[in-house]
């Protein structure tokens, strides 16, 4: 069995480089033998040349780590004992969840798996999923008995995207592994790089659902603000100012309105929905404040029209500036984004929409949601509607941007409240 003090011994393959994978093989790589491995060639020449387009590391980290080298080439995987695999778990069309890349990749490590190796899983799953549904592809593929000739552990991704103060090695990590040695040594080898220390779960179930609960509780917590912003809508009073007033209170749950997008809250929800619906159990909390959070969208693009219509203007070809499309601010992670909800129901009012993001990649918008990023600001638009509080629109100057009678929607709470005509 592998041993956390005989590091030469050790040889960690990092499956899919995203901002997930790509941290942690940093991280390892300071101190093991590490090889990053995502099936994007695009991707594995620019981080083997010193770019991060996720912008998680800087070219300066990527080059001075010996013990860190990128692949596309599955062959290489073979001198690997210890696999981590950290790929996507999105869900479909119907919001059932998509498993494909994590099967996909369990096939890859199957097939170079050998006795007494051990695969670790990040992704965030439903509870069961490692071992009902990895398991038994990893055994097919390698011909080896599970917790006989290989062994697994299970230990949730915490990352932040764009937080550079809470990093990986900042955030305690919840480990489990498929027998008590192997919980033992995924412990030893996650406690040897996170500085936060490690919290050891009772069994991979334990783990993914660990997971599986921090995301819904946020997403329940989101919702119910999002909530109170479509009851005092009605009410016309300002919700910022009611959230602010409440959290006077010593016990009171910051949390704010907005769009919840990206690649946890809300997607993860729904891996735990399948699992429950599977066992004959409806979830009403969790369902009820998924419907809640998917419709803020709707609900936005609405209440923007409204304004517009308040103030005179023509519906029908009127033009809107919509301000970020990344799901969080200051970050270029567009996974999962819930302003594409809003884009795409102004279009259906006849709305002339742009959107301006200095953070977003042009050809990844474009490719997944076939919009035209602009270049520059340089236009008058009839609405102005911030969705994403990056830091750079805080010092913009909306005055230069505005038609007569111009409506300014700062779903973010980032502007003066003198200065716009609504905040969510």
């Amino acid at each position: 069995m592998h041993k956390i003090s005989e590091p030469e011994n050790i040889k960690i393959a990092i499956i899919g480089l995203g901002y997930v994978g790509l941290p942690l093989a940093v991280e390892f790589g300071k101190k093991y033998s590490v090889l990053g491995f995502d099936i994007n060639q695009i991707r594995i020449d620019e981080l083997s040349n010193g770019y991060d387009r996720t912008q998680e590391m800087t070219s300066a980290t990527l080059k001075t780590l010996n013990f860190l080298s990128f692949s596309n080439n599955k062959e290489a995987l073979k001198t690997c004992n210890i696999f981590i695999v950290t790929v996507p778990t999105p869900i479909d069309k119907y919001k059932k969840p998509d498993l494909s890349p994590l099967l996909a990749a369990s096939r890859t490590v199957g097939k170079v798996l050998k006795k007494n190796d051990i695969v670790i899983y990040e992704s965030t799953v439903y509870p069961g999923c490692t071992e009902e549904d990895c398991v038994p592809v990893l055994a097919n593929e390698s011909g080896l008995v599970f917790n006989q000739d290989f062994f697994c552990g299970y230990s949730p991704e915490r990352i932040n995207p764009g937080d550079k103060i809470n990093t990986l090695t900042k955030i305690k990590k919840v480990t489990s592994g498929s027998t008590p040695e192997i919980a033992d040594f995924v412990d030893d080898l996650y406690g040897s790089i996170i500085e936060a220390g490690t919290y050891k779960a009772t069994s991979l179930k334990v783990a993914e659902a660990s997971k599986s609960i921090e995301n819904a509780q946020r997403d329940v917590n989101i919702s119910f603000v999002n909530e109170l912003a479509l009851i005092f809508d009605k009410m016309g009073i300002d919700t910022s100012e009611v959230l602010e007033a409440a959290g006077t209170k010593w016990n009171f749950l910051q949390f704010k309105p907005g769009l919840v997008g990206g690649h946890c809250i809300g997607v993860d929800p729904y891996y735990l929905l399948h699992k429950s619906e599977s066992l004959g159990y409806y979830p009403q909390v969790i369902l009820s404040g998924r419907r809640v959070n998917d419709n803020m969208g709707i609900f936005v693009a609405n209440k923007l029209i409204k304004l517009l219509i308040k103030k005179g203007h023509k519906i029908e070809g009127s033009k809107v500036l919509i301000l970020g499309i990344t799901f969080k601010e200051n970050c270029p992670d567009i996974r999962n984004s819930r302003v594409i909800d809003v884009y795409h129901e102004l279009k259906e009012f006849g709305v002339q929409v742009d959107v301006y993001d200095p953070w977003a990649s042009k050809h990844e918008v474009k490719e997944e949601y076939q919009i035209t990023l602009l270049d520059n600001l340089n236009d008058q638009y009839d609405g102005i509607l911030l969705a994403v509080s990056h830091n750079e629109y805080k010092t913009l100057n909306l005055e230069n941007f505005k038609n007569k009678n111009a409506v300014i929607f700062d779903i973010k709470g980032i502007y003066d409240k003198t200065t716009v005509d609504a905040r969510l």
